[in-house]
């Protein structure tokens, strides 16, 4: 070996002889090796090239930080070499049975020993180091059960940068960390808390969970891991305080190795910290409790993704509907209800352009804003109306007319699309909840590997299960059992895909079947499990595979407004014009029936059905018999109806309570407005008299 001009000493590749992998660590792989000169064991860590990590750990010394050697700097070949642990980490001692010896003292060692390891970084070493992926993976257990700190491959010198990228397991980071945002040496002290979390629980933090998932539930939702209810509480209170969202609100190195010499000093505590630890088949519900909650959060968020993402192409075709038919005009905004008399203006002059070559619609543009017409009011014009305005050509009339219709059509569809509904809304108006049962299509596909060799007896088999179908139903399996019902082979039970038998089998039996069983996540209502069979059978070719359908039926909650998820009551959409312009709807769509006058009715006969029926289409369907409708012509204000001879005027017997719809808003009209609706409604009873002569 020799000095380079590095801070650390070299060591030959040849004077290293490897042995077995013994973990991964931040950007390199980890090996038990000899440094022969030396005769010693050390760990290798191999590197793809040399960077800080080697800077670092040459400036450090102490007993709680893993022993630097050297590092090995011969392209290709680049590694750091370390004392060797042969504990191995502190994550797999705690996932092993070795974890049911562990008492109160020997988790009040550990946790200072990674205190004081943790203190020497920030307030003692010869530059502040921020180790940035501190978990239970990067700590390791010495021959004499002392812990050290590893892996720096994630470190800085705090006088280096106060920015971090993504790097570490999102499980251990704090908040800061998850969003790069500039952090200080605390962003240790939060992942500290979860590494004592693991000692106490001996459970792995946030299990099953997806990295990006435990991001989004860390930041968005401000979740934590469960402490459970039993815990002793001076340790529940230090890891709340470790897990403070506010940075600055988290103990230093220093305050925590102090809280621990009090802890230690507190006689009552061994006692309730050993009868926590001893007692875990008591609490460890609670974790799984939270865990499932997290899940299906999870879900119904990937549910209002794909919800939203739906919405969005709707809106996107409906958008390039509009805009690429000739004869269609594009529009000021898609919220017609608050268009102005200026948004109507720009609207008719489109439609004018595009729908006549002679030029004399030109004019309509400046007659509609002359006359006030609002969004409100566009929608609800009828053909009398429009001669009111002076437009007296037939089929200047029906071309208004149809775009009209269009555009009410368009806009109440886009009106009814059905509304996401974020959870914090359940947070933050403390409202109930409905159950809605959502479908859910999902397809097993049941088949086998083979290995045919010569015939039955010598083949080689082994089952698999794969999955088609809505990406979100796959996330609804819990668990898939494999019973091959022989008697030398183990029931197998996965709780994660790939769902494929670990070992192959020899040799098929007359008869040879598998039977699966698949169980579902709590909130499928049906059905909770299926059963499959599937046999085996030989042959030089392998067998087709077997698909089997299954609907899931999925209960969820949204939260609930006026006892109904759907209601829009919470709308800047005025609600009394809304269901004005849904009458004028059903009228018109109710028009054809004309044709059976032996049934008179009013639009008052689809009002109890209103109350009940999810659309108005569906109350037209539930109303009996043929319909004819009778209006009394009544005066009526500009206020509620574009003009005299609207539809919303012969509506007001129904009150519907719309704006202007009194009988005192009459006195609004002006004298010319009443004279012409005086004459008007003259000439038609005068019409009528004539056709019932």
């Amino acid at each position: 070996m020799s000095s380079t001009s590095a801070s650390f000493v070299q060591i030959r590749f040849d004077d290293l002889q490897f042995f077995e992998n013994c973990g991964g660590g931040s950007f390199g792989s980890v090996y038990r090796a000899r440094w022969i000169s030396q005769d010693k064991e050390v760990a290798v860590k191999k590197l793809l090239k040399i960077e800080k990590e080697a800077e670092i750990l040459s400036v450090l010394s102490h007993k709680n930080i893993i022993q630097f050697y050297g590092a090995v700097i011969e392209p290709p070949n680049y590694g750091i070499v370390t004392e060797y642990a042969s504990a191995g980490s502190l994550f797999d001692y705690i996932n092993s049975n070795k974890s049911e010896e562990m008492d109160m003292d020997h988790i009040m060692t550990w946790a200072t020993d990674i205190a004081k390891g943790m203190h020497y970084l920030h307030m003692e070493a010869p530059v502040k180091v921020i180790h940035r992926d501190l978990k239970s993976r990067n700590v390791v257990i010495a021959a004499d059960g002392v812990l050290k700190i590893c892996d720096f491959g994630a470190s800085r010198f705090h006088s280096h940068t106060t920015h971090m990228s993504l790097v570490g397991t999102f499980p251990w980071m704090a908040p800061e960390v998850i969003q790069s945002l500039p952090v200080s040496e605390t962003c240790d002290t939060y992942s500290y808390g979860v590494v004592l979390w693991e000692m106490l629980t001996r459970e792995v933090p946030f299990k099953g969970l997806e990295g990006l998932q435990v991001a989004w539930l860390v930041v968005e939702k401000n979740e934590r891991l469960t402490i459970p209810s039993s815990c002793p509480r001076s340790f529940a209170e230090l890891m709340h305080q470790c897990w403070e969202a506010d940075s600055k609100k988290r103990p230093s190195f220093k305050q925590i190795i102090s809280i621990l010499e009090s802890m230690s000093n507190d006689s009552n505590l061994p006692d309730q910290c050993n009868s926590f630890l001893h007692n875990k088949a008591e609490w460890r519900c609670e974790i799984e409790a939270t865990l499932e909650r997290l899940k299906k959060l999870e879900r119904d968020l990937s549910f209002k993704e794909q919800e939203l993402k739906e919405r969005e192409r709707r809106l996107r075709m409906w958008e390039q509907k509009l805009t690429e038919q000739s004869n269609t005009p594009l529009l000021p905004s898609f919220d017609i209800c608050a268009w102005t008399e200026e948004d109507v203006y720009f609207w008719m002059q489109q439609l004018t352009k595009k729908g006549d070559a002679s030029g004399e619609m030109s004019v309509y543009a400046s007659l509609f804003k002359e006359h006030h017409i609002t969004g409100k009011r566009l929608l609800l014009l009828e053909e009398e109306d429009l001669k009111d305005m002076g437009i007296f050509s037939r089929g200047h009339i029906i071309h208004l007319k149809i775009a009209i219709e269009k555009l009410t059509h368009d806009y109440l569809n886009l009106f009814h699309f059905p509304p996401l509904i974020k959870a914090s809304l359940l947070d933050s108006a403390g409202g109930t909840e409905e159950n809605i049962e959502k479908v859910v299509n999902l397809e097993l596909v049941f088949g086998y590997h083979l290995k045919p060799g010569s015939g039955p007896q010598d083949c080689k088999w082994k089952m698999y299960m794969e999955m088609d179908g809505d990406e979100i139903a796959i996330t609804y399996i819990k668990d898939v059992t494999f019973n091959t019902n022989l008697p030398d082979v183990e029931i197998l039970k996965m709780t994660k895909p790939p769902f494929v038998m670990e070992k192959w089998i020899l040799g098929i039996e007359e008869g040879q079947s598998v039977e699966w069983i698949v169980t579902y996540e709590s909130d499928v209502r049906t059905p909770k499990t299926t059963r499959h069979i599937q046999g085996i059978r030989w042959g030089k070719v392998k067998a087709e595979d077997e698909v089997e359908a299954v609907q899931l039926r999925i209960q969820t909650s949204l939260p609930n407004s006026e006892g109904n998820s759907r209601s829009r009551s919470n709308s800047s959409v005025d609600s009394e014009w809304m269901n004005t312009l849904r009458m004028h709807q059903i009228v018109k769509a109710s028009s054809l029936q004309h044709s059976h006058p032996h049934s008179p009715t009013t639009v008052t006969h689809y009002l109890p059905f209103l109350r009940s029926q999810d659309s108005y289409a569906a109350a037209v369907r539930r109303t009996r018999g043929p319909v004819n409708y009778q209006f009394t012509p009544i005066s009526h204000s500009r206020n509620s109806s574009p003009l005299s001879h609207s539809l919303v005027r012969n509506l007001s017997n129904l009150h519907l309570n719309s704006k202007g719809s009194s009988n005192s808003s009459t006195a609004s009209d002006t004298a010319s407005e009443r004279e012409r609706a005086s004459r008007s409604g003259a000439s038609r009873s005068s019409s009528d008299g004539r056709r019932s002569g």
